[in-house]
């Protein structure tokens, strides 16, 4: 079941496959991870292509009593997605809702200051803009994260993960905001990003800033 040793090991193999589809000619890219987990398999994909790494800040809406399970996700510059149907299995109020969305809106502003310490985001007009994840359940908070990428102006938009549900890589694939959608493993039958690790400890916020400084630093 599991494919992966660790993030960096996943990160590695992503490189991997970007390099023997490097295109010369294309726009030159940057690399955003989603914070954190996304982050140490973002790094091997950015070191290998000489490009700029910065984070992509989003925060997940967890259903109440089971938070893995995302209602929908939020991002920067007031970007929200909403998945209509774990909300109706939620049954919650706009006004429970709301609550949840403003918690997660003043954390996901606190880890934008945190992670970038007032510095500007990279600049994606114009270029190709990967967006990694160390996986996609649902593909709510991706969703999301494309929004607010698209935004920037990327000449491309391109969603890379080591793994993620076949459901959600069909329905990113669809999406008019997304260019290409690179995804390792697939596997029929997925139940949990987590069971494609061997070694899947939450990342914590050091360590995110300690690759976003290397790469800044490189």
């Amino acid at each position: 079941m599991n494919a992966f040793a660790n993030r960096h090991d996943a990160g590695a193999a992503l490189a991997d496959r970007f390099l023997a589809a490097l295109d010369e000619t294309a726009p030159p890219p940057v690399v955003l991870g989603l914070p954190r987990g996304g982050v140490p398999v973002a790094a091997p994909v950015a070191a290998a292509l000489g490009a700029p790494l910065d984070v992509l800040v989003v925060r997940k809406l967890g259903m109440p009593g089971r938070p893995e399970l995302a209602m929908g996700a939020i991002g920067e510059a007031g970007a929200r997605v909403l998945n209509d149907e774990v909300l109706a299995l939620a049954r919650l109020s706009r006004g429970e809702l709301a609550a949840i969305e403003a918690r997660e809106r003043a954390e996901l502003e606190a880890r934008v200051a945190r992670f970038r310490g007032g510095a500007a985001p990279v600049a994606l007009a114009g270029r190709t803009a990967i967006l990694v994840d160390d996986g996609i359940a649902t593909g709510a908070t991706m969703r999301v994260a494309c929004r607010v990428a698209r935004a920037r102006n990327p000449a491309r938009l391109v969603v890379a993960t080591p793994v993620a549900s076949p459901e959600s890589v069909v329905e990113l694939g669809l999406l008019p905001e997304i260019d290409d959608v690179v995804c390792l493993f697939a596997p029929p039958g997925f139940m949990a990003v987590g069971m494609h690790y061997v070694d899947f400890r939450q990342t914590e916020d050091e360590e995110v800033a300690r690759l976003l400084a290397a790469a800044r630093s490189r």
